[in-house]
């Protein structure tokens, strides 16, 4: 018996503006245009556009050119403001509008209704990678989007082309939100990782040496953030405590001490240790340093505040 059937054509690929070819601008423009989708690129600097225009782009004379070329539109520009001076007097009328421009929560919101005022769809973006990572399926790089989520949807197939997509809710916020509490996490990390090598600097201890061991100690300490998620929605900050507030506040004086003696100022330290010692004194040491994640909410951490007569 012979199957009649007719398998049904693949779907086009979406064609996709990109506004801004800066370097990670390029990588997701590089990205779409490897995987068979017509890109139109727009940057204000048109010189920074020609590569990829040699990688079969098409390069828009002006960002309102760029934009009437595909109804899916990614802008990955400076900053916010950006965005708005790049857009101002470009029809948005039912276009998706995907903003991978760094910026804040609040921005984000009002580059939402402001995408929302002038009838375009919205997405914003935190992107969780550097350019090298974008259209590498091994590198782990990822995207948070926020905002429409029957633009995401419909979207979706496109958008992993680059990096992988996490789907942060409809709170336009919510993206930047998750991309700026994990760079504040890494932050940290790599001030602890910069007061560790200041340490050893002036020894005899080779760094290519020392750096497994600052590298498995630290993945051997990241179980802490669930516990620490754990604790703030039961409430119970001495859960599974091991070794309490006291405890580490006062061996924070080891710390300085070593700091003192190896010549290396330990100003990296000293906000945390300071806060921890606060907490310890507000009656808090039996807790884990949870406790202080409130403590930073209700500002009244003291930290960053400037009081004026």
């Amino acid at each position: 018996m012979t199957d009649n059937t007719v398998a049904p054509l693949p779907a086009s690929p979406t064609p996709v503006t990109v506004l801004g070819t800066g370097d990670m601008g390029s990588a997701l423009a590089r990205a779409w245009l490897a995987a068979g989708h017509p890109v139109t690129v727009w940057n204000r600097t048109p010189a920074r556009a020609e590569p990829l225009a040699a990688e079969g782009a098409a390069v828009a004379a002006s960002a309102a050119e760029a934009v009437a070329a595909s109804r899916l539109v990614i802008a990955c520009l400076l900053d916010d403001a950006s965005v708005g001076a790049a857009l101002d007097g470009a029809d948005l009328t039912g276009l998706d509008l995907v903003n991978l421009t760094t910026g804040t929560p609040g921005e984000a919101r009002a580059r939402a209704a402001w995408a929302a005022s002038r009838g375009a769809r919205f997405l914003d973006g935190g992107i969780m990678a550097v350019p090298p990572m974008i259209g590498d399926e091994k590198s782990g790089a990822y995207v948070f989007y926020s905002g429409s989520r029957a633009l995401f949807e419909e979207h979706e197939d496109t958008l992993a082309v680059p990096a992988g997509t996490r789907y942060a809710g409809e709170d336009p916020g919510f993206a930047a939100l998750h991309d700026v509490a994990l760079l504040s996490a890494m932050s940290g990390l790599f001030a602890g990782v910069t007061h560790a090598f200041a340490l050893i600097r002036r020894e005899n201890i080779p760094p290519r040496d020392f750096a497994p061991l600052v590298a498995s100690w630290l993945t051997a300490m990241t179980p802490a953030v669930h516990r620490t998620a754990e604790q703030l929605e039961s409430g119970d900050y001495t859960k599974d405590v091991v070794s309490n507030l006291a405890m580490q506040s006062a061996g924070n004086a080891t710390l300085l001490r070593t700091a003192g003696e190896q010549g290396v100022s330990p100003e990296l330290l000293t906000p945390y240790m300071d806060l921890m010692a606060r907490h310890v004194a507000d009656g808090h040491g039996d807790e884990d340093g949870t406790g202080m994640i409130d403590l930073l909410v209700a500002g009244r951490a003291g930290l960053g505040t400037h009081h004026t007569d």
